[in-house]
């Protein structure tokens, strides 16, 4: 874990150049639970059709100046396109034991074919304050994603495990959170995710309940 956040953290700084601060500013003992957030959101993928998200996310507070640790737990799930009904259909006709035997697959022996993603994911933020009090930030992220495809006609078949995938993926970020009271933050963020199998713009919006904290280094500090 700690060489993933590590990780985390280089993504992030890297395309901001030279900056003021090296790794050595950055200490996981600073890391302390600070609040939780839950959000709703909707994603455009690839594959499947536009659908809502679930989200649970945690404030780990600061490792650095001006860099949040921020772990979340996604869930969404959606019908695959009919387009993609007919690429898996054609793929699956071109298999050699389905092609010694003559049998041709069409879209429609596959009936209604549902995608769905379990992502845990452990982003970074690079948080600085405006003149409207309001935070901001941008981020970058890694995860896992458990792809679990299902339906009725492909339940227990070879087709049904070609569509299960447990994948690594990334993520980029950006956001603004606003703070009416001191243990309580509205957010709202634009992501793009990518995935080996797929990969989705979308937005969310959410609120936090926060601890009571002396104040994070580097909340500001941007």
């Amino acid at each position: 874990m700690r060489r993933v956040m590590m990780v985390v953290v280089v993504m992030l700084l890297a395309p901001a150049g030279a900056g003021a601060q090296g790794l050595a500013d950055y200490d996981y003992e600073n890391l302390t639970f600070r609040g939780i957030g839950f959000d709703i959101g909707y994603i455009w993928p690839t594959k499947v059709e536009s659908a809502p998200t679930y989200s649970v996310r945690l404030d780990l507070g600061f490792l650095g100046p001006a860099v949040r640790i921020s772990p979340s737990l996604t869930y969404w799930r959606s019908d695959m396109e009919s387009q993609e009904l007919d690429r898996l259909a054609e793929r699956l006709s071109n298999l050699p034991p389905l092609v010694d035997r003559g049998v041709v697959i069409e879209a429609a022996d596959l009936g209604r074919v549902e995608w769905s993603d379990v992502a845990l994911q452990l982003d970074a933020h690079f948080v600085w304050t405006t003149p409207f009090d309001a935070y901001t930030y941008v981020g970058a992220g890694v995860g896992v994603h458990a792809m679990n495809g299902r339906g009725e006609a492909i339940e227990n078949t070879f087709i049904e495990d070609l569509l299960d995938s447990t994948t690594a993926g990334m993520a980029i970020m950006a956001g603004v959170e606003l703070e009416p009271t001191a243990r309580f933050r509205i957010y709202g963020e634009a992501r793009y995710t990518l995935v080996s199998d797929v990969r989705y713009p979308g937005l969310r919006v959410g609120g936090a309940l926060m601890l009571p904290s002396r104040g994070a280094p580097g909340e500001g500090g941007g």
